[in-house]
């Protein structure tokens, strides 16, 4: 079953909050545990949607199987940065929907943005190699930055940059 990826729109804040609760209850991709208060949800699509922030969903059967959004930093210098969260339902896996959902919003992303950063389980290896393969390079590791499920793991810095990263080409 194919999966229909297009920008989330307010009326996807219930569903993007019940993927986002499927996916942080499996304790092993987020930082959450289990998704915020549905109003919390309703007021994040809007502002992505308000502030330009690319916010895509896949649906399948008109069902929420999973999301991919950059929002802007909003801290003082770092307005040209983009922050990437993303997650697919465990049971529409390995299907090209978290490849198609971060093409979509990287595409948005380019045009406004410079550079687009992520954090990442060291344990999650298809997410990894998905984030390879779309460009983002690895930055840094954070050494038992999390301690989930009773272990320690590790914490992966990546980013993307839309520009040269060269200083004699940038502009």
């Amino acid at each position: 079953m194919t999966a229909h990826i297009r920008p989330a729109a307010l009326s996807d804040a219930e569903g993007y909050n019940r993927a986002l609760d499927i996916v942080a209850r499996e304790r092993q991709y987020l930082r959450l545990v289990e998704a915020p208060p549905i109003p919390s949800s309703r007021a994040f699509v809007a502002g992505n949607i308000e502030n330009g922030n690319p916010h895509y969903v896949a649906l399948v059967d008109d069902e929420v199987v999973g999301w991919c959004d950059i929002c802007r930093d909003g801290s003082i210098g770092s307005g040209h940065v983009g922050s990437l969260g993303m997650g697919i339902v465990a049971s529409h896996r390995g299907r090209g929907i978290g490849r198609a959902l971060i093409e979509a919003a990287l595409a948005e992303a380019s045009e406004t943005f410079r550079r687009v950063e992520l954090d990442v389980y060291a344990s999650n290896i298809p997410a990894i190699a998905l984030y390879e393969k779309v460009g983002f390079a690895h930055e840094g590791r954070r050494i038992d930055a999390i301690h989930i499920n009773g272990a320690y793991q590790d914490i992966l810095m990546m980013g993307l940059l839309f520009v040269p990263s060269t200083p004699e080409l940038r502009g």
